[in-house]
């Protein structure tokens, strides 16, 4: 039996581990649920799971959640209470789904109290990656991915040391604009919130669903994968594959490639994670090769989406870089969701903000969230 801890259980990757959870109740023991503001359905995961501790986001729903749960458990709110549940004395292992900077602290927190983490929140290793595995490295804890394209890398390696990877290569649908034709880089600036909202495979977060069409998902997840990995970011590599069906593959230093394939469901690597190092039966996740037919493959194109040339750059670059990429990425599409500013104008405040970006190498943490906050501020003041 393992006890979870589940922060940002009301979203997209959180009901998906509650999911899990259900399906597994002799393995998996809920210990601990963090949500952001969606009070009602985090007392109805409370309910049904009966955990230790619970976290809002606002103080103000604490008073409203204690009078619910009555003494069936803690309450807690904001940073300070991610902090507490994923310290929690019976925790095991730590499943990080939030979205954007918040995780950072409560993940270090966790690593430190010698918990293991499950990692679906990409930002904290595309901020802090050095300062996240050197603490987990120290502390002898396991980081573990969620992403579904890292969980296939980690699959495949299976404990292979660095030294025998030629190349990771992460899929990519294409996202709702990869035909060239269809939509030229010309009629990016009138693409709307609905329709780079309608994404082709997976069904996702409003933040992540903008990512996955400007592709800035698969930059960050090139820097993630550098750290989770130990390899340079010149061993990372894209490959679109709109059948989403590979989720990502390892390519050996002896030409032989591994992949992992499955129908898309984030049940699967969330799963894994969580009761890793086993493999436990679930019937949520079945592919039929006959009925998909073909599965294909295509360079990036890289003009349209220049999103993949800034990551790569901040990831090479390192420092205080990725951090900035990553803030002003998070202020761009939230103007964009907005309607601040058009479809096209995402990138580019990313890479203004980025070019105006004095690189502080090997940074602290505080220098980190310096860099962010400093990031945030310079996006923001171009809109």
């Amino acid at each position: 039996m393992k006890n979870v801890v589940i922060l940002g259980s009301t979203g997209s990757i959180g009901t998906s581990a509650i999911k899990v959870a259900q399906d597994l109740p002799d393995r998996i023991r809920v210990l601990a649920l963090a949500a952001g503001n969606n009070s009602e359905l985090l007392l109805e995961q409370t309910r049904r799971f009966r955990p230790e501790a619970i976290s809002i986001g606002d103080a103000a729903g604490v008073p409203k959640l204690r009078d619910a749960v009555g003494p069936l458990c803690e309450v807690y709110s904001g940073p300070e209470g991610l902090v507490q549940l994923a310290t929690l004395p019976a925790a095991d292992i730590v499943l990080l789904a939030i979205v954007g900077t918040a995780g950072l602290q409560p993940a270090l927190a966790a690593i430190r109290a010698g918990k293991d983490l499950a990692v679906a929140s990409k930002e904290i290793l595309v901020m802090a990656g050095e300062i996240v595995m050197r603490e987990a490295h120290k502390y002898g804890v396991r980081v573990l991915a969620v992403d579904s394209e890292h969980s296939a890398i980690f699959q495949c390696l299976d404990g292979k040391p660095a030294a025998s990877v030629r190349k990771l290569w992460l899929t990519a649908s294409g996202g709702p604009f990869r035909d060239a034709a269809e939509w030229p880089k010309g009629k990016f600036p009138d693409i709307t919130v609905e329709r780079a909202l309608q994404h082709p495979s997976w069904v996702m977060g409003r933040k992540i669903t903008i990512d996955s069409a400007t592709l800035f998902n698969k930059g960050l997840e090139m820097i993630e994968a550098r750290w989770l990995f130990d390899v340079g970011m010149d061993r990372v590599g894209v490959l679109v594959h709109p059948q989403s069906i590979v989720h990502s593959m390892v390519e050996f230093v002896d030409g032989a490639l591994l992949a992992q394939l499955s129908t898309p469901d984030m049940c699967l690597p969330i799963q894994y994670a969580l009761t890793y190092p086993e493999r436990l039966a679930s019937a949520r996740v079945q592919t039929d090769f006959a009925r998909l037919g073909a599965l294909t493959f295509e360079a990036p194109d890289e003009d349209r989406f220049p999103s993949l040339a800034l990551a790569r750059h901040a990831g090479e670059v390192g420092g205080t870089l990725p951090a900035v990429l990553n803030a002003a990425n998070e202020i761009a599409v939230a103007a964009f969701i907005n309607r601040q500013i058009n479809f096209s104008q995402i990138t580019e405040t990313v890479r203004r903000t980025m070019a105006a970006h004095q690189v502080v190498a090997h940074p602290t943490l505080e220098q980190i969230l310096a860099a962010d906050a400093w990031a945030r501020q310079t996006a923001a003041a171009g809109h």
